[in-house]
């Protein structure tokens, strides 16, 4: 097997779904654990650097963590969390090893089911920017996004509730509110869950729509690159 490092931390919640769901996946497949190694980075650090808009900062401070998980042997590494993808390709061009993004993943299962036009929700600096967008459109899939007070209720409640474990039913009902009426009034034929910590809170069943967990995909692309059914770019 292929030994995986992931940069935890960003947020925690997600770090913990991530192992849990990496080990029962490629247990279920081989019998066996998977190899992996964890670096933490604070979620916390990487909104800062993004409210600064200190992109180069968040690069190289990302690109040490995947420094480390490349000394303690890891094959290749991804990212446990969605915003620090707003540097990926950076990142990306520092590495001594492959990294598995996120968004990549989730754009080739939007196309797979057929999606033209998506709901993004996530962490504000994921909503507001460019990034997540512009891999999906440059597959053809449109992109649409809350208006600003809404992006920063969405922001706001990711990092004070969902990345510290906090659900409450009050933030769920604003969320699936803001969801549905977005999707029908735009059309758009599912919702991307674009933050890890999110299915924490909202799902196809809660929402009436199709559902793109952007973490659930990632996690299974992973356990396939692990076992070695998928090559690693």
């Amino acid at each position: 097997m292929k030994k995986l490092g992931l940069i935890g931390g960003t947020g925690p919640e997600s770090t913990i779904s991530y192992y849990q769901g990496l080990t029962a996946g490629v247990q279920k497949k081989t019998g066996a654990f998977p190899p992996l190694v964890i670096e933490s980075r604070s979620v916390f650090d990487v909104l800062s650097f993004c409210e600064r808009k200190d992109f180069d900062g968040l690069a190289s401070y990302l690109s040490d963590g995947i420094s480390c998980l490349a000394a303690a042997g890891a094959d290749f590494a991804c990212f446990t969390g969605i915003t620090p993808h707003v540097v990926f390709g950076k990142v990306q061009e520092r590495s001594p090893i492959p990294l598995v993004s996120m968004m990549d993943t989730a754009v080739m299962a939007a196309k797979r089911r057929g999606f033209q036009k998506v709901v993004l929700l996530g962490t504000y600096p994921t909503m507001s920017g460019t990034f997540f967008r512009e891999a999906f459109e440059k597959q053809g899939i449109l992109v649409v996004t809350p208006k600003e007070e809404d992006m920063r209720y969405i922001g706001n409640k990711i990092e004070t509730e969902l990345e510290v474990g906090k659900v409450l039913n009050e933030t769920r009902e604003r969320l699936c509110g803001i969801a549905k009426g977005l999707a029908l009034e735009s059309g758009a034929g599912a919702v991307v869950l674009g933050c890890t910590e999110l299915p924490m809170i909202l799902n196809e069943s809660l929402l009436q729509i199709p559902c793109l967990d952007v973490s659930r995909i990632h996690i299974e692309t992973l356990i396939r690159m692990i076992c070695g059914e998928e090559v690693i770019a």
